[in-house]
């Protein structure tokens, strides 16, 4: 079962779990996840061409109580964005865990032993189980994650580069958000009123033209243009939940990118409006009920915290680098060498 894997066709299922870590449990939890691996070979196991894959994130103030490496360079906590109408309201979250699978017992199972193992320490906030609906579409009707990126687009949008930062190549910024849909009041608009609300014909799944397409629509606020000839993507890897009984309907938006500025741009022109007031219209049948900010560290860290050197470790050997050296130690070095070169 692949660990930490960002990017992977859709899936048929998903689990998400946003957990809060008890105080003073940081070190057992620590602990556990470098098990995560394990756990997940051990269910996938079972059903070999099941697709399991296991995504942890760690949140900012839960970072530094859990690792004694530095900060990943763009992880903060999510900042609420309030705007003249809607809010993308900040929720805690020290954990998240994404499950994805063909099926949803793979899904339960890994949740399962790995809530065995972090229920004693932990605090489930959220718990959401996502569906595969028809031709990947969400419970609004359309089809959901059509304009990610495709191959090397795709690692250069949600894989963080060993230029961007050293310690974490590989790893990916998070962010979540639970949106409830009141779909009676959805499903009173005309087909045609929908479209304009998305900015996508509803059936074939056409963006709309320019001069059709609003300029509030959803897609048109979430396309945004390059900067220095780079272009800002993120991967969706969204899905739909829902019960019948209650009539809460709702879609889990999952954002994965190398750098979270480019998903808090979007979200800043869908509740703020870009220019300002002009919000997305989707939000009128669209209420974010959670939202956190993660780093999914590579798997390499994520089994070995002290694969990436603490900061007391680098502070002390950039001291030991600046002191001066001992000249006559110094001379021996050079002495040593010189020997060692006149008998090559």
């Amino acid at each position: 079962m692949p660990t930490q894997q960002i990017l992977s066709d859709p899936a048929k299922a998903a689990i998400f779990l946003t957990l809060t870590i008890n105080e003073s449990a940081e070190d057992k939890v620590a602990d556990i996840l470098t098990d995560v691996s394990a756990l997940g070979r051990a269910v996938s196991f079972r059903v070999p061409d099941g697709d399991l894959i296991c995504v942890v994130g760690v949140g900012a103030r839960a970072w530094p109580r859990l690792f004694e490496a530095p900060l990943p360079k763009h992880l903060h906590e999510f900042k609420e964005i309030r705007g003249d109408k809607h809010t993308a309201v900040s929720t805690p979250g020290d954990l998240l865990i994404h499950l994805r699978a063909r099926t949803q017992d793979l899904c339960f199972e890994l949740a399962n032993q790995l809530m065995n193992k972090l229920g004693p320490y932990t605090a489930v906030v959220d718990e959401t189980h996502g569906f595969k609906y028809f031709d990947e579409r969400d419970l609004l009707g359309f089809v959901d994650g059509t304009e990610n990126p495709e191959g090397k687009a795709a690692v250069t949008a949600a894989v963080v580069s060993p230029e961007e930062d050293p310690n974490y190549a590989g790893g990916s910024y998070v962010l979540v958000q639970k949106y409830m849909h009141p779909l009676d009041e959805w499903n009173a608009l005309s087909v045609e009123e929908q479209e304009r609300v998305i900015g996508r014909t509803k059936l074939a799944d056409i963006e709309l033209d320019d001069d059709v397409k609003p300029t509030n629509s959803h897609v048109a606020l979430n396309d945004l243009d390059p900067v220095d000839g780079k272009e800002r993507k993120i991967i969706r890897d969204n899905m739909p939940f829902g019960t019948i009984g209650t009539k809460e309907f709702g879609t889990y938006f999952i954002g994965y990118a190398a750098d979270p500025e480019v998903t808090e741009t979007m979200l800043e022109h869908m509740f703020l409006g870009n220019p300002r007031g002009n919000y997305d219209r989707i939000l009128d049948f669209s209420t974010a009920e959670t939202g956190a900010l993660f780093f999914a560290p590579p798997v390499s860290f994520l089994d070995d915290p002290t694969t990436v050197e603490s900061d007391s470790k680098a502070s002390e050997q950039e001291e030991t680098s600046s002191e001066p050296e001992d000249s006559s130690e110094s001379h021996e070095s050079l002495r040593i060498g010189s020997l060692k070169n006149s008998h090559k």
